[in-house]
């Protein structure tokens, strides 16, 4: 699991400079976007995450990345996007280069889930991160998309 983590921390290196660049092309500085307390959904999306690592077993981030990486954005999914929020092409730089980058990882979590020597407890953990995952995610982008102005 560990030499899993490590390709991984490597593949995912910048992502988050991405996000803030396709921030900056809709108009939302950087400072703005890091200064911005995280909602309440986020906190804990991402604090689920640390609790299970830090007090149960690392094997739970899995899950979250199964969900994460589970569903890489295809073209259509984009175009359908920008089309309906009138956004530039720019401001989904992050989406399309997930798009591009993520269809294989899919394959190398489940070899590498596959490969360990899980007991039912781990089991258990890793598929309520993913479904913890799918929840918070889908609550955060129904949030985001109640900021947006109507018909957006």
């Amino acid at each position: 699991m560990a030499e899993y983590f490590d390709v991984h921390m490597m593949e995912e290196t910048d992502h988050d400079e991405w996000l803030l660049e396709d921030l900056e092309v809709l108009g939302i500085p950087r400072s703005t976007a890091l200064s911005r307390v995280p909602s309440d959904t986020v906190a804990a999306l991402v604090g689920s995450q640390y609790y299970w690592l830090f007090h149960y077993h690392p094997v739970a981030l899995l899950g979250y990345f199964a969900f994460m990486e589970g569903f890489p954005p295809k073209r259509e999914l984009i175009d359908d996007l920008i089309e309906r929020t009138g956004f530039p092409d720019a401001a989904f730089r992050t989406f399309e280069l997930h798009g591009e980058l993520d269809p294989g990882h899919q394959k190398e979590l489940d070899r590498t889930i596959d490969e360990l020597p899980l007991t039912p407890e781990q089991e258990k953990a890793l598929g309520m991160s993913a479904l913890n995952t799918a929840v918070l995610v889908t609550r955060s982008l129904q949030e985001v998309a109640g900021a947006l102005p109507a018909g957006s």
